[in-house]
């Protein structure tokens, strides 16, 4: 095996990530194995950067295959500069939702309301944070 590339199980090692959700992530096109250690894949070390930004990917909502179109986009695919701009809103909203949450739950910490949920300025950070 080419010394630069890095075993199917040490891929997974460090990514955190199982050797089959690996495969499933090749078979999807997300990833490519460049080689084989007998009758392990192998991959290259951009591997590693290209699992943490499906990972980054999954955690902000996108789905597999727009994650697979993300990494095939070239700069004039306007629709899918349209969806990841949409998808942007909807993460800046959600940040926004969990620092007002993170706030109420600051207060929360330190109150001395009793009981809590009455003292009125957790009320208030609580009313900041939408239903649903």
């Amino acid at each position: 095996m080419d010394d630069t590339l890095i075993d199917i199980g040490e891929v997974a090692r460090r990514s955190g990530m199982a050797a089959s959700a690996l495969r499933f992530y090749e078979r999807k096109g997300l990833i490519e194995a460049d080689g084989r250690n007998g009758l392990r894949r192998a991959y290259r070390p951009e591997t590693m950067e290209r699992l943490a930004l499906i990972a980054c990917a999954r955690d902000a909502g996108f789905t597999l295959s727009e994650i697979a179109e993300f990494l095939r986009a070239r700069p004039s695919d306007a629709r899918l500069r349209e969806r990841m701009a949409a998808k942007e809103r909807e993460v800046s909203e959600r940040v926004a939702q969990l620092t007002r949450l993170r706030d109420s739950l600051r207060h929360a910490v330190t109150c001395e309301h009793d009981p809590l949920v009455e003292c009125p300025e957790f009320k208030q950070a609580v009313r900041r944070v939408p239903l649903g």
